[in-house]
């Protein structure tokens, strides 16, 4: 049997690092511990891109999910749930829990005899891509996609100050 290399050992660790981040925000009673759960597993995810040698998507993804998004939820939390209960809200409990199990159970159902029958392939190398051809393709087809992005995100926000203003007004 094969030694593991160095590379399928940080994947197994990434890929623990992104797991065990999704099990903390799925399972947490809080929200904002849940929210720290969904930024290590953002994080974990961050280093998977750097495993396939794609330092720009992994930065992207540290700079804007990590950072931004995750802000953005923090406050939303902060101004909504705060005004609204008081504090911090009971967990899904059990029948929750047992909804869940399901949507864990059918798509591990399907895709673990998959793997099992085809395998998994390895990846190529990426191609170097100059900086200059990538700027000209985040601002060429993607544009649209990216505006639309900012406008969701911008909404998001501006929701969760309305919500927060509308608890504050009827105390």
């Amino acid at each position: 049997m094969n030694a593991p290399s160095l590379g399928q050992v940080a994947f197994v660790f990434y890929a623990g690092i992104v797991l065990c981040g999704g099990v903390v925000a799925v399972t947490a009673p809080s929200l904002i511990r849940a929210m720290l759960g969904l930024i290590v597993s953002l994080f974990g995810v961050a280093g998977l891109y750097f495993l396939l040698l794609a330092e720009f998507v992994a930065l992207m993804q540290i700079l804007i999910y990590v950072g931004a998004v995750s802000v953005l939820m923090i406050f939303a939390i902060m101004l909504t749930r705060a005004a609204a209960d008081g504090g911090e809200s009971a967990g899904p409990g059990l029948r929750g829990t047992l909804r869940a199990i399901p949507a864990f159970l059918i798509p591990a159902g399907t895709l673990v005899p998959l793997l099992l029958r085809y395998g998994v392939t390895g990846f190529d190398r990426p191609k170097a891509l100059a900086p200059a051809a990538l700027g000209a393709g985040l601002l060429g087809p993607y544009t649209l996609a990216f505006e639309l992005i900012s406008v969701v995100l911008l909404a998001a926000m501006a929701g969760a100050v309305m919500l927060a203003f509308e608890k504050r007004g009827a105390k």
